[in-house]
């Protein structure tokens, strides 16, 4: 440990609880209104979400159908109308909202634990195992068709965090070895996949798997939707818990220790959390990068760096964001639909470069 380093874990007691007495009642109320105003705008999202598609359907209707099938009075839509809204719009809608919160609040907890404003939910290699998955079972069929994509997306996914962390174990557990554990899987699933599609599979096998890597959520049900909402909230409420000591690892893992933190172990336990919830949600709607990346960065420009205030915050944000990304990608091109990877990262990559632009000016 340096002479730097060894100062900054000595005063870290003293500045952390500076830090979190700096938390006045102006601050919290602020939260509750961010948290109140996104509630808000997330639901008046999903309602006109839901709207938009060839089927003319209004606010109104959407509430008549969920009303109904909430028990609460009888939908005056024909079936045809009434089913393109509950079984077709509003689970992907809601699978869309799930997502966008699960991977956000991963991204949000993997940059604090890992100290790096780059790090998102696939640097742990989940992403590029969920696709070797996937592709086996679709490209080799392996499970003669007992097993599903999604289920193959997930025994991928674990298979991939397992590596990473045995080798980062390996190494000596460290977070930059942790990162560099993650590129090597990566990388190894990556070319796994790539040397299946290429030596095994047709033109139209190709063209699925390549829609699916890209991240897509259609063709998604209400299982989906509630299994990964089971993860999420799961997730959060984990990660909720830990969120004072997700502040002290802001002062890098030596203050964190200093101030009674058991740094491998709470390393450990969010990074198989946020992998699980990764793993469920790539396997139900495939890679969809940079919500994870930059909307970290934009809710702690809303809400701070307090995790208490910043996850709900950037679940809801990352919510609204993939709502309508969703919503932008089966319409713009109608009646072809654009890969939701696809439109994030032609989103995502002007709004990473601003957020660097406008770090850059404040340091």
């Amino acid at each position: 440990m340096t002479d730097t380093e060894r100062a900054t874990a000595v005063d870290a007691p003293r500045a952390f609880d500076a830090a979190v007495r700096s938390g006045t009642g102006i601050r919290r109320l602020r939260g509750g209104a961010l948290w109140t105003c996104g509630i808000a705008l997330l639901a008046l999202s999903v309602a006109v979400a839901v709207t938009i598609g060839p089927a003319r359907i209004s606010v109104a209707d959407v509430w008549s159908t969920v009303a109904s099938h909430l028990g609460w009075g009888r939908s005056r839509l024909s079936p045809i109308r009434d089913g393109i809204i509950w079984n077709l719009r509003m689970p992907r809608t809601l699978l869309a909202a799930v997502c966008g919160a699960g991977l956000a609040v991963c991204g949000t907890v993997m940059q604090s634990l890992l100290r790096n404003p780059l790090a998102d939910p696939f640097v742990l290699g989940v992403s590029s195992g969920a696709s070797t998955g996937a592709v086996v079972v679709v490209v080799l069929g392996v499970g003669g068709g007992a097993v599903s994509i999604s289920t193959g997306a997930f025994i991928g996914a674990l298979c991939s965090f397992a590596l990473v962390l045995l080798l980062s174990h390996t190494l000596g557990g460290t977070t930059d070895r942790v990162v560099l554990s993650g590129v090597a899987a990566m990388q190894l699933f990556s070319a796994l996949t790539s040397f299946v599609v290429m030596t095994a599979a047709d033109a139209e096998q190709t063209r699925g798997v390549l829609f699916w890597l890209l991240g897509s959520l259609s063709g998604v049900g209400w299982s989906d939707v509630w299994i990964c909402c089971a993860v999420l909230v799961v997730t959060l409420l984990i990660c909720l818990g830990q969120a004072r000591t997700l502040d002290a690892f802001a002062f890098g893992q030596d203050a964190a220790a200093a101030l009674g933190v058991h740094v491998a172990r709470t390393r450990i336990v969010l990074l198989c959390t946020t992998a699980l919830l990764t793993a469920a949600l790539v396997s139900s709607a495939g890679a969809i990068g940079f919500v994870g990346l930059v909307l970290p960065h934009a809710a702690r420009a809303l809400a701070g760096s307090g995790h208490r205030r910043l996850l709900p915050v950037t679940a809801l944000a990352g919510a609204v964001f993939l709502v309508w990304v969703d919503t932008l990608a089966r319409t713009v091109l109608d009646p072809q639909e654009v890969p939701v990877g696809v439109v994030t990262a032609l989103i995502g990559v002007p709004a990473f470069v601003l957020v660097l632009y406008r770090s850059r000016r404040i340091t």
